[in-house]
């Protein structure tokens, strides 16, 4: 669905997201209200309806939003929450002001406690006390790291390296980035850093001060679970990734995502990399990687290269179609095994490798492949639900369960074959429209994607399918 300006407004308003803290690297940073500001949906952490109640001159209960000052608008607002977070040692110190509170019948909401919930044991009450945090921990990631395996050096200083989640400071150092992780990734929730098959990929960058100490800063990070697979192999399965904001988007997601697939492509036990419930933005990132690799990965050229040239032809039957369209079994393998590559993630891939393989200006090849697309989505989403029709289901009365109990047949009364052929119909044009939209937003994430492909390929000199 498309939002037009006035929908984004609402929406937004109901979403309620807002600026929760200032970042920052040293005291002094605080001290003059400096720091990068992030902004997250508190919602979900001030009760179902992300209200706070019980503060004078905002009708005794107010959002999450109203209660927030940024760091520049301090002075001029008296109620607000404002969070300080060390990029350092990642503790956290909270700054909760307002006017006056009254008792009104939802009673006053315990911000306090809240933020406690959020940040535990990494919050700190006293403003001195986390002053010193900067220079009494100002080697805290160094300490950590200091025996980490490298496992890429991506610049002169910034480099990836592998941990073991259950090493007791390495799991500590995890419990302080989990407040960071609930309050900037939706739908995230801390791993068990008991478990020995959970990893730790951080990407760092090491510097050296004038002092000659070495410094070392966290920049982003990845959980890894091995998650077994039968008989003899396991898969990588990446749980959460995370960029910290004041380096985000200078490739720090992708150098850690790279990372992972290079591990597993070197590793003879590893059968593929997958990815826990990704965001829209890691999935992207994800599609740009693979995408990368693919174009390299020799087996799949004369494949990319034949279906380009079925494409360029005109009056394909549909049935023709669905089968050149779709790859073969035997290069969905041959991907798997040698770039650790799921199934799905490779098709996914495969749309972007064809599209990038046609000429842009070739309307009729172009036309071609959207509608070899928009015919295999309709395989994949509504073919697969056909064996279904003309069934009914009757509930029937059953004193232990009644809500339970149903019987469900293929109706053959020409009455109700009427009836189901009507409904069939409705439905039938509910189905074009709603695969006309499917295809429209996975046409856009193509072109996306494949954009982006070129533009990188541009710059370090590959040249794509022709």
């Amino acid at each position: 669905m498309v939002l037009k300006k006035d929908d984004d407004a609402r929406s937004e308003k109901k979403r309620r997201r807002v600026n929760f803290s200032t970042i920052v690297s040293s005291h002094e940073e605080m001290d003059r209200s400096e720091g990068s500001g992030v902004q997250v949906d508190m919602n979900q952490f001030f009760g179902e309806d992300g209200k706070i109640y019980g503060y004078k001159d905002l009708k005794n209960k107010i959002t999450a939003r109203e209660m927030y000052a940024t760091a520049s608008k301090a002075k001029s607002r008296q109620d607000k929450i404002h969070i300080w977070l060390s990029i350092i040692s990642y503790h956290a110190y909270a700054v909760v002001t307002f006017e006056s509170k009254l008792d009104g019948s939802k009673g006053i909401t315990n911000v306090d406690q809240v933020l406690k919930n959020i940040f535990g044991e990494s919050l700190i009450s006293e403003k001195d006390d986390f002053a010193q945090t900067f220079s009494r921990e100002c080697h805290y990631v160094r300490d950590i790291v200091s025996t980490a395996e490298v496992l890429k050096k991506y610049s002169s200083e910034d480099e990836v390296v592998r941990l073991k989640l259950n090493e007791p400071p390495v799991g500590k150092l995890y419990s302080r980035l989990i407040p960071v992780l609930l309050l900037l990734v939706e739908g995230s929730s801390p791993v068990d850093t008991t478990d020995p098959r959970w990893e730790i990929y951080l990407a760092v960058r090491k510097s050296v001060d004038q002092s000659g100490d070495v410094d070392c800063v966290l920049l982003g990070f990845a959980t890894i679970y091995h998650f077994y697979h039968y008989p003899d192999a396991f898969r990588l399965r990446i749980g959460q990734i995370l960029v910290l904001p004041p380096y985000q988007g200078s490739g720090h997601g992708r150098q850690l995502l790279e990372t992972v697939n290079a591990v597993a492509v070197s590793g003879e036990d590893i059968y593929d990399v997958t990815i826990e419930e990704p965001s829209e933005y890691l999935q992207h990132l994800r599609d740009c990687v693979d995408t990368v690799n693919l174009l390299s990965f020799e087996p799949i050229k004369l494949f990319i290269s034949s279906m380009s040239s079925k494409l360029k032809q005109g009056g394909l039957m549909k049935k023709d179609q669905m089968v050149r369209f779709s790859p073969s079994a035997s290069i969905v393998e041959e991907a798997r095994k040698g770039l650790k590559i799921t199934k799905k993630q490779f098709r996914r891939c495969w749309d972007v490798l064809v599209y990038l393989s046609l000429d842009p200006n070739d309307s009729c090849s172009t036309e071609n492949f959207k509608t070899c697309l928009s015919n295999r989505l309709r395989s994949e989403i509504f073919e697969k639900d056909s064996d279904i029709r003309g069934k009914c289901v009757v509930d029937i009365p059953n004193k232990y369960g009644p809500e339970k109990t149903f019987v469900m047949f293929r109706s053959n009364s020409m009455g109700e074959a009427s009836t189901l052929s009507a409904d069939i119909a409705k439905s039938k044009a509910g189905e074009e429209e709603q695969l006309k939209q499917v295809v429209e937003v996975r046409m856009k994430e193509i072109v996306r994607v494949a954009d982006k492909v070129a533009a990188n390929c541009k710059k370090l000199g590959i040249q794509p399918f022709q």
